[in-house]
């Protein structure tokens, strides 16, 4: 059976950005390991997801018979973010790091596919995206890491557990790649170090 991965980018840089070329690593070592998958990628960066409006929340509480074209409209991405990600048999998601937590697009992504009856239960709040591999790629100028000075400030990593595990993908695995804002030799161990970890990661 053809396996697919859907590959994720929320970074808005293109040529500079580190978790992008993470990504790739990852979903190349993948398409390695399974002969015949596809991967699906989705660029938050360089096309970002709208932001959730009144007519979309209208549009996600009611039988879809009874929407109107505007909420047909509104709604329309959303549905096709959640068939993206229940579709695919393992998810990898570049989230670099952004005041401490995540990138406006990634946090836009992730409200179009929270919905109730389709990624989550009502009234239950259990998770309905189950049996499926998570692998976030964390990249942060900093060292917020257990036991690192900047960990008390890390709002992004456990978001990313809490969300991810609340619509039901508790298989969640987290690359870190630390410090690069830091000095050139420290910066090239950890992308080295976090490149070395993604692809074990992909290859399973």
């Amino acid at each position: 059976m053809m396996k697919t991965l859907l590959r994720i980018d929320s970074s808005p840089r293109v040529a500079r950005s580190h978790s992008r070329v993470l990504t790739a690593s990852f979903a190349e070592a993948w398409l390695r390991a399974n002969a015949g998958g596809r991967a699906i990628h989705r660029d938050l960066g360089a096309a970002p997801v709208p932001v959730v409006s009144e007519e979309w929340i209208a549009a996600a509480f009611i039988d879809p018979a009874q929407q109107t074209a505007e909420q047909r409209a509104a709604i329309a991405i959303s549905n096709e973010l959640v068939d993206e990600l229940v579709g695919a048999d393992e998810v990898v998601i570049g989230a670099p790091m952004y005041n401490f937590g995540i990138s406006a697009s990634l946090k836009a992504w992730i409200d179009q596919i929270v919905r109730v009856g389709r990624t989550v239960d009502y009234p239950s709040n259990k998770g309905l995206v189950k049996g499926k591999k998570v692998t976030v790629i964390s990249t942060r100028g900093w060292e917020y890491a257990p036991g690192k000075p900047w960990a008390a400030h890390d709002a992004q990593v456990p978001y990313l557990r809490q969300i991810l595990g609340f619509l039901g993908m508790d298989d969640v695995s987290v690359v870190c790649a630390e410090g690069l804002a830091g000095p050139d030799d420290a910066r090239r161990e950890s992308l080295e170090r976090a490149a070395a970890e993604v692809e074990r990661m992909a290859l399973g």
